[in-house]
C-alpha cells in the first residue's frame, strides 16, 4: 500500500483509541538484516523518517511474514494510541514506497531524563543490578544520567520479557503477547494489536461488559497466561484491566516494562500476589462466582508453578 493510498483519517492520524495511563486504579542482540541495494529515493517527509530496523536489535526468528524488514521502508508517524506516565504509545506504518508492502506498528518510547520518570520503579528495580558501581550509584541517585539508564532497564526488560513469552506463546498457544518487533535505545517497536485496515485499537478488558460465557474464558485465558508467566519466572507487577487487551476474543497482555523476577526479587511473591488480587476483583465484580476467583488459590498455585514452594 502506498503512502497515499492510506485512508485520510489515518494519514492524519486521527480516528485512533487514545488512552492514557494516568487513570483511576483499575477503574481506577538480534542479528542485522544484510544491506539491501535500493535505488535512490527522496528524502522522507519531516514527520517520517527512514526504517531504523538495520540499527536495532530484531525480535525473535523467524520474524512474522507480515513484517517489513526492507531497509528501504519508510516509517511514517499517525498519531499518538496511548500517553501514559513512562512512556507514550505512537502509531507507526512501516512502508516500502511504490510497494504494497506495509505494516501498522507501535512505537512505545519511554521518556527521556527530563521528564517525571518511573516513580514507582524501587521496588521492581530489586534484582536488576548492572555490573558497574559507577552505573548503580547513579541509579540509585536517580540523577539525568542514572535515569536514563533506568529507562534503557525498563524497556530492554519488557523487550525481553516479550521476546520470551512470545515464542512460549507461539509453542504453546496459552499465553499471546505483541510481537517484539524491535529495540533501538528507549524505543520499543511492537505489533499493532487491533484493526489495522482503521488504525483502531483493540479495546481494553476494563472497556467491555462481557456476558457470563465470554467472562468466564476471558478468565480461563487468564490463568493460563499467568500460570505461563509464573512457570518462566515471571509476574507481570502492574496488572489491571486496563494492560489486558481482548483482540478478536482473544486476551492479550501489554504493558511488561516492570516484569518482576518473582524469585531473585524479595518482593517477588508480593507483586505476583497483588497482580491477582486486582484481576480477580474485577472478574468477580462482574459476575464470575468468588469462589471461582479465590486470589489465595490461585497464587498459591502460580507460586508453586515458579517454584516457590
Amino acid at each position: 500500500m502506498r503512502e497515499h493510498d492510506l485512508p485520510a483519517r489515518e494519514r492524519r492520524g486521527r480516528g485512533k483509541s487514545r488512552f492514557d495511563d494516568d487513570e483511576p486504579y483499575f477503574l481506577k542482540h538480534g542479528r542485522h538484516a544484510e544491506p539491501a541495494l535500493v535505488e535512490p529515493d527522496d528524502e522522507p517527509d519531516p514527520e517520517d523518517r527512514w526504517s531504523s530496523w538495520d540499527e536495532a536489535v530484531h525480535g525473535p526468528e523467524p520474524h512474522p511474514e507480515w513484517l517489513v524488514t526492507e531497509l528501504a521502508a519508510k516509517d511514517i508517524e499517525l498519531g499518538v494510541l496511548k500517553t501514559g506516565k513512562e512512556a507514550d504509545v505512537h502509531l507507526v506504518r512501516r512502508a516500502v514506497p511504490e510497494t504494497d508492502r506495509s505494516c501498522l506498528l507501535a512505537a512505545k518510547r519511554y521518556r527521556d531524563a527530563q521528564h517525571r520518570l518511573f516513580h514507582r520503579d524501587a521496588g521492581y528495580l530489586e534484582g536488576r543490578r548492572v555490573r558497574r558501581s559507577r552505573e548503580n550509584r547513579a541509579m540509585a541517585g536517580r540523577t539525568a544520567f542514572g535515569r536514563q539508564m533506568i529507562a534503557g532497564q525498563w524497556a530492554a526488560a519488557e523487550f525481553a520479557a516479550l521476546a520470551r513469552l512470545w515464542e512460549i506463546g507461539a509453542a504453546t498457544g496459552r499465553i499471546a503477547v505483541p510481537y517484539p518487533v524491535q529495540l533501538l535505545g528507549t524505543e520499543l517497536m511492537l505489533e499493532f494489536v487491533g484493526d489495522a485496515e482503521e488504525g483502531q485499537a483493540a479495546p481494553r478488558l476494563a472497556q467491555l461488559r462481557p456476558d457470563p460465557a465470554e467472562l468466564r474464558d476471558l478468565w480461563e485465558q487468564l490463568v493460563d497466561a499467568l500460570v505461563v508467566l509464573a512457570r518462566a519466572g515471571y509476574a507481570h507487577g502492574d496488572l489491571s484491566p486496563y494492560n489486558l487487551l481482548v483482540h478478536r476474543g482473544r486476551l492479550v497482555m501489554i504493558d511488561l516494562p516492570q516484569v518482576v523476577d518473582v524469585v531473585a526479587n524479595p518482593q517477588g511473591p508480593e507483586f505476583l500476589a497483588r497482580d491477582v488480587r486486582v484481576v480477580g476483583s474485577w472478574f468477580a465484580a462482574r459476575g464470575l462466582p468468588a469462589g471461582d476467583v479465590d486470589p489465595g488459590e490461585l497464587t498459591g498455585l502460580l507460586l508453586r508453578e515458579a517454584g516457590i514452594r
